[in-house]
């Protein structure tokens, strides 16, 4: 279970170290892909493998699905991370996030999010006070 906020640095050539705590949970290999808003997510291969098989039973003949397809599968990059636990963030996934030299890694149970660090802080900004106020019918049953 990935949880957490932690602030690693992007280096000079793209690579991110990951958090101790969670390299061992990603050591038999890892799925770098674009997630919502903006960030990058990081599945461990067997979770990746598992929701990729669900994306691919959605029906062909679906338009958005076929392109939802398309960016998510096109967009992936596999990663093993190196005896640092580094791995290199490929050009066009720091594109997309935007990333920079300050970078968030969040836990979000089945997956990790990477973050430009001023990029998360917007987004807390815009959520916090929503998450403050958040009902039942957000979640149903859970609180």
């Amino acid at each position: 279970m990935f949880l957490g906020t932690h602030t690693p640095r992007l280096d000079d050539k793209g690579r991110l170290t990951l958090p101790a705590k969670y390299r061992d949970a990603l050591a038999g290999g890892l799925m770098v892909t674009k997630g919502q808003d903006h960030c990058l997510y990081v599945f461990p291969r067997a979770e990746f493998e598992q929701m990729a098989r669900k994306v691919a039973e959605a029906p062909l003949t679906n338009e958005a699905v076929r392109a939802f397809q398309r960016y998510l599968f096109a967009g992936t990059d596999e990663q093993r991370p190196d005896g640092q636990g580094r791995i290199t963030i490929v050009p066009e996934l720091r594109r997309y996030a935007g990333l920079t030299k300050e970078c968030v890694v969040i836990g979000a149970i089945t997956r990790l999010e990477i973050w430009d660090a001023a990029a998360w802080q917007r987004y807390l900004g815009e959520h916090e006070e929503s998450y403050a106020r958040a009902r039942e019918e957000v979640l149903p049953g859970i609180f």
